[in-house]
Protein backbone atom coordinates (compact mmCIF):
# COMPACT_ATOMS: atom_id res chain seq x y z
CA UNK A 1 0.00 0.00 0.00
CA UNK A 2 2.69 2.56 0.70
CA UNK A 3 4.56 1.23 -2.21
CA UNK A 4 1.39 2.33 -4.36
CA UNK A 5 1.08 5.78 -2.60
CA UNK A 6 4.54 6.60 -3.35
CA UNK A 7 4.36 5.63 -7.16
CA UNK A 8 0.74 7.84 -6.96
CA UNK A 9 2.13 10.96 -5.37
CA UNK A 10 5.56 10.56 -8.09
CA UNK A 11 2.94 10.49 -10.81
CA UNK A 12 1.13 13.72 -9.86
CA UNK A 13 4.52 15.56 -9.20
CA UNK A 14 5.63 15.11 -12.62
CA UNK A 15 2.33 15.45 -14.44
CA UNK A 16 2.34 18.97 -12.49
CA UNK A 17 6.20 19.48 -13.29
CA UNK A 18 4.79 18.60 -17.65
CA UNK A 19 1.80 21.13 -16.45
CA UNK A 20 4.26 24.26 -15.58
CA UNK A 21 6.37 23.60 -18.17
CA UNK A 22 3.23 24.02 -21.06
CA UNK A 23 2.71 27.60 -21.78
CA UNK A 24 -0.68 29.42 -23.55
CA UNK A 25 0.29 30.35 -27.67
CA UNK A 26 -1.44 33.48 -27.73
CA UNK A 27 -0.84 32.98 -31.51
CA UNK A 28 -3.47 30.17 -31.65
CA UNK A 29 -6.10 32.45 -30.71
CA UNK A 30 -5.16 35.88 -32.17
CA UNK A 31 -2.83 34.93 -35.67
CA UNK A 32 -0.43 37.21 -36.46
CA UNK A 33 -1.36 39.88 -39.57
CA UNK A 34 -2.51 43.33 -40.20
CA UNK A 35 -4.56 43.31 -37.85
CA UNK A 36 -3.56 43.73 -34.21
CA UNK A 37 -4.55 41.75 -31.30
CA UNK A 38 -6.91 44.46 -29.90
CA UNK A 39 -8.62 44.65 -33.46
CA UNK A 40 -9.49 41.04 -32.59
CA UNK A 41 -10.20 41.11 -29.72
CA UNK A 42 -12.70 43.90 -30.53
CA UNK A 43 -13.97 42.29 -33.94
CA UNK A 44 -14.57 39.10 -31.06
CA UNK A 45 -16.82 41.16 -28.46
CA UNK A 46 -18.80 42.58 -31.66
CA UNK A 47 -19.95 39.45 -33.07
CA UNK A 48 -20.54 38.10 -29.58
CA UNK A 49 -22.65 41.60 -28.93
CA UNK A 50 -24.81 41.15 -32.20
CA UNK A 51 -25.12 37.43 -31.68
CA UNK A 52 -26.63 38.18 -28.40
CA UNK A 53 -29.07 41.01 -29.72
CA UNK A 54 -29.73 39.23 -33.12
CA UNK A 55 -33.54 38.52 -32.41
CA UNK A 56 -33.76 42.57 -31.46
CA UNK A 57 -32.55 43.06 -34.91
CA UNK A 58 -34.20 41.10 -36.55
CA UNK A 59 -37.53 42.40 -35.77
CA UNK A 60 -35.86 45.83 -36.02
CA UNK A 61 -34.43 46.10 -39.47
CA UNK A 62 -36.09 43.21 -40.98
CA UNK A 63 -39.66 42.13 -42.73
CA UNK A 64 -40.42 39.88 -39.73
CA UNK A 65 -42.74 41.90 -37.69
CA UNK A 66 -45.47 42.67 -40.73
CA UNK A 67 -45.61 38.45 -41.22
CA UNK A 68 -45.89 37.74 -37.66
CA UNK A 69 -48.47 40.04 -36.94
CA UNK A 70 -50.53 38.98 -39.87
CA UNK A 71 -50.40 35.35 -39.37
CA UNK A 72 -51.59 36.45 -35.76
CA UNK A 73 -54.51 37.82 -37.49
CA UNK A 74 -54.76 34.98 -39.22
CA UNK A 75 -55.37 32.79 -36.36
CA UNK A 76 -57.59 35.08 -34.04
CA UNK A 77 -59.71 35.73 -37.11
CA UNK A 78 -60.17 31.90 -37.52
CA UNK A 79 -60.85 31.86 -33.89
CA UNK A 80 -58.27 28.72 -33.69
CA UNK A 81 -56.94 29.56 -29.86
CA UNK A 82 -53.71 27.71 -29.99
CA UNK A 83 -53.19 26.12 -34.38
CA UNK A 84 -51.09 26.81 -35.83
CA UNK A 85 -49.22 27.48 -32.56
CA UNK A 86 -46.65 29.77 -31.50
CA UNK A 87 -43.82 28.35 -32.78
CA UNK A 88 -45.22 27.86 -36.02
CA UNK A 89 -46.45 30.87 -37.02
CA UNK A 90 -43.20 32.22 -35.15
CA UNK A 91 -41.18 29.62 -37.95
CA UNK A 92 -42.99 30.41 -40.76
CA UNK A 93 -42.35 34.20 -40.34
CA UNK A 94 -38.94 33.53 -39.82
CA UNK A 95 -38.27 31.73 -42.87
CA UNK A 96 -40.37 34.15 -44.96
CA UNK A 97 -38.09 36.73 -43.62
CA UNK A 98 -35.38 34.93 -45.10
CA UNK A 99 -36.92 34.62 -48.58
CA UNK A 100 -37.59 38.27 -48.62
CA UNK A 101 -34.23 39.58 -46.84
CA UNK A 102 -32.06 37.20 -48.95
CA UNK A 103 -30.93 39.77 -51.57
CA UNK A 104 -30.18 42.58 -48.18
CA UNK A 105 -28.27 39.59 -46.42
CA UNK A 106 -25.92 38.36 -49.30
CA UNK A 107 -25.53 42.51 -49.95
CA UNK A 108 -24.47 42.82 -46.53
CA UNK A 109 -22.39 39.97 -45.96
CA UNK A 110 -20.04 40.04 -49.83
CA UNK A 111 -19.57 43.93 -49.30
CA UNK A 112 -19.42 44.68 -45.54
CA UNK A 113 -18.80 41.56 -43.06
CA UNK A 114 -16.74 39.50 -45.42
CA UNK A 115 -14.19 42.06 -46.17
CA UNK A 116 -13.87 43.44 -42.66
CA UNK A 117 -13.18 39.41 -41.73
CA UNK A 118 -10.57 39.18 -44.20
CA UNK A 119 -8.87 42.34 -42.67
CA UNK A 120 -9.10 44.10 -46.45
CA UNK A 121 -11.67 47.14 -44.67
CA UNK A 122 -11.40 48.90 -41.11
CA UNK A 123 -14.20 47.76 -38.70
CA UNK A 124 -15.97 51.06 -39.58
CA UNK A 125 -15.97 51.31 -43.54
CA UNK A 126 -17.09 46.94 -42.31
CA UNK A 127 -19.86 48.91 -40.25
CA UNK A 128 -21.11 51.28 -43.39
CA UNK A 129 -20.76 49.09 -45.67
CA UNK A 130 -23.03 46.17 -43.65
CA UNK A 131 -25.79 48.46 -42.78
CA UNK A 132 -26.09 50.22 -45.98
CA UNK A 133 -28.37 47.54 -47.51
CA UNK A 134 -30.39 47.25 -44.38
CA UNK A 135 -30.94 51.25 -44.94
CA UNK A 136 -31.94 51.12 -48.50
CA UNK A 137 -34.72 48.19 -47.56
CA UNK A 138 -36.10 50.11 -44.63
CA UNK A 139 -36.10 53.47 -46.62
CA UNK A 140 -37.83 51.78 -49.65
CA UNK A 141 -40.11 50.22 -46.84
CA UNK A 142 -40.80 53.02 -44.42
CA UNK A 143 -43.31 55.84 -44.81
CA UNK A 144 -42.34 58.85 -44.92
CA UNK A 145 -45.26 60.48 -42.54
CA UNK A 146 -43.33 58.39 -39.57
CA UNK A 147 -39.81 59.35 -40.68
CA UNK A 148 -40.39 63.09 -40.74
CA UNK A 149 -42.30 62.94 -37.43
CA UNK A 150 -38.88 60.83 -36.05
CA UNK A 151 -36.97 63.46 -37.64
CA UNK A 152 -39.16 66.27 -35.80
CA UNK A 153 -38.37 64.73 -32.38
CA UNK A 154 -34.65 64.76 -33.32
CA UNK A 155 -34.69 67.95 -33.96
CA UNK A 156 -37.01 69.16 -30.65
CA UNK A 157 -34.49 67.28 -28.75
CA UNK A 158 -31.22 67.88 -30.13
CA UNK A 159 -31.55 71.33 -31.96
CA UNK A 160 -31.39 71.58 -35.56
CA UNK A 161 -27.58 71.73 -35.78
CA UNK A 162 -27.43 68.42 -34.43
CA UNK A 163 -30.89 66.74 -35.54
CA UNK A 164 -30.75 63.01 -37.03
CA UNK A 165 -31.06 62.77 -40.76
CA UNK A 166 -33.10 60.39 -42.58
CA UNK A 167 -30.64 58.10 -43.18
CA UNK A 168 -29.60 58.01 -39.38
CA UNK A 169 -29.80 54.60 -37.58
CA UNK A 170 -31.60 57.00 -34.71
CA UNK A 171 -34.19 57.83 -36.71
CA UNK A 172 -34.95 54.94 -39.24
CA UNK A 173 -34.75 52.18 -37.15
CA UNK A 174 -37.96 53.42 -35.08
CA UNK A 175 -39.73 54.80 -38.33
CA UNK A 176 -39.39 51.43 -39.70
CA UNK A 177 -40.65 49.87 -36.92
CA UNK A 178 -43.68 52.18 -36.64
CA UNK A 179 -44.31 51.46 -40.46
CA UNK A 180 -44.01 47.94 -40.29
CA UNK A 181 -46.73 47.61 -37.42
CA UNK A 182 -49.12 49.98 -39.05
CA UNK A 183 -49.18 47.54 -42.42
CA UNK A 184 -49.62 44.77 -40.37
CA UNK A 185 -52.53 45.83 -38.84
CA UNK A 186 -53.66 47.15 -41.91
CA UNK A 187 -53.44 43.79 -43.07
CA UNK A 188 -54.71 42.25 -40.50
CA UNK A 189 -58.05 44.12 -40.64
CA UNK A 190 -58.30 42.77 -44.10
CA UNK A 191 -57.21 39.42 -43.50
CA UNK A 192 -60.29 38.89 -40.28
CA UNK A 193 -63.19 41.21 -42.65
CA UNK A 194 -64.24 38.04 -44.25
CA UNK A 195 -64.00 36.21 -41.37
CA UNK A 196 -66.11 38.36 -39.27
CA UNK A 197 -68.89 38.19 -41.94
CA UNK A 198 -69.34 34.51 -41.67
CA UNK A 199 -69.94 35.22 -38.38
CA UNK A 200 -71.99 37.44 -38.00
CA UNK A 201 -74.16 35.72 -41.07
CA UNK A 202 -73.88 32.39 -38.78
CA UNK A 203 -74.79 34.28 -35.58
CA UNK A 204 -77.81 36.38 -37.24
CA UNK A 205 -79.26 32.89 -39.01
CA UNK A 206 -79.06 30.74 -35.55
CA UNK A 207 -80.57 33.59 -33.59
CA UNK A 208 -83.98 33.33 -35.97
CA UNK A 209 -83.65 29.57 -35.64
CA UNK A 210 -84.40 30.07 -31.99
CA UNK A 211 -81.15 28.48 -31.00
CA UNK A 212 -79.99 31.42 -28.43
CA UNK A 213 -78.01 28.72 -26.39
CA UNK A 214 -75.47 26.93 -29.07
CA UNK A 215 -72.67 29.20 -29.01
CA UNK A 216 -72.32 30.76 -32.89
CA UNK A 217 -68.57 29.89 -32.69
CA UNK A 218 -69.11 25.70 -32.99
CA UNK A 219 -71.31 26.47 -36.09
CA UNK A 220 -68.86 29.12 -38.12
CA UNK A 221 -65.76 28.03 -36.67
CA UNK A 222 -65.78 24.57 -39.26
CA UNK A 223 -67.25 27.07 -42.23
CA UNK A 224 -64.39 29.38 -41.48
CA UNK A 225 -61.83 26.76 -41.65
CA UNK A 226 -63.24 25.40 -44.85
CA UNK A 227 -63.64 28.28 -46.66
CA UNK A 228 -60.33 29.41 -45.55
CA UNK A 229 -59.02 26.05 -47.58
CA UNK A 230 -61.34 26.07 -50.47
CA UNK A 231 -59.80 29.57 -51.51
CA UNK A 232 -55.78 28.32 -50.65
CA UNK A 233 -55.48 31.12 -48.13
CA UNK A 234 -52.09 30.40 -46.98
CA UNK A 235 -50.62 31.21 -50.72
CA UNK A 236 -52.83 34.13 -50.95
CA UNK A 237 -51.84 35.31 -48.09
CA UNK A 238 -48.02 34.80 -47.92
CA UNK A 239 -47.84 35.66 -51.66
CA UNK A 240 -49.49 39.22 -50.89
CA UNK A 241 -47.08 39.66 -47.96
CA UNK A 242 -43.84 38.64 -49.89
CA UNK A 243 -45.34 41.12 -52.75
CA UNK A 244 -45.93 44.34 -50.35
CA UNK A 245 -42.35 44.59 -50.14
CA UNK A 246 -40.50 47.10 -52.31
Amino acid sequence: MIRRIIAALGFLAVSSQVAIAQTIDLQTLFPSGDASVSGRIVQLLVVMTVLSVAPGLLMMVTSFARFAIAFSFLRAGLGLQTTPNNLIIISLALFMTLFVMAPTFQEAWDNGVKPMVENKISQQDGYTRTTAPFRTFMRANVREKDLAMFEQMSADRFGEQNKAGPDDLRVLVPAFMISEIRRGFEIGFLITLPFLVIDLVVATIMTAMGMMMMPPTVVSLPLKVLFFVLVDGWSLLVGALVKSFT
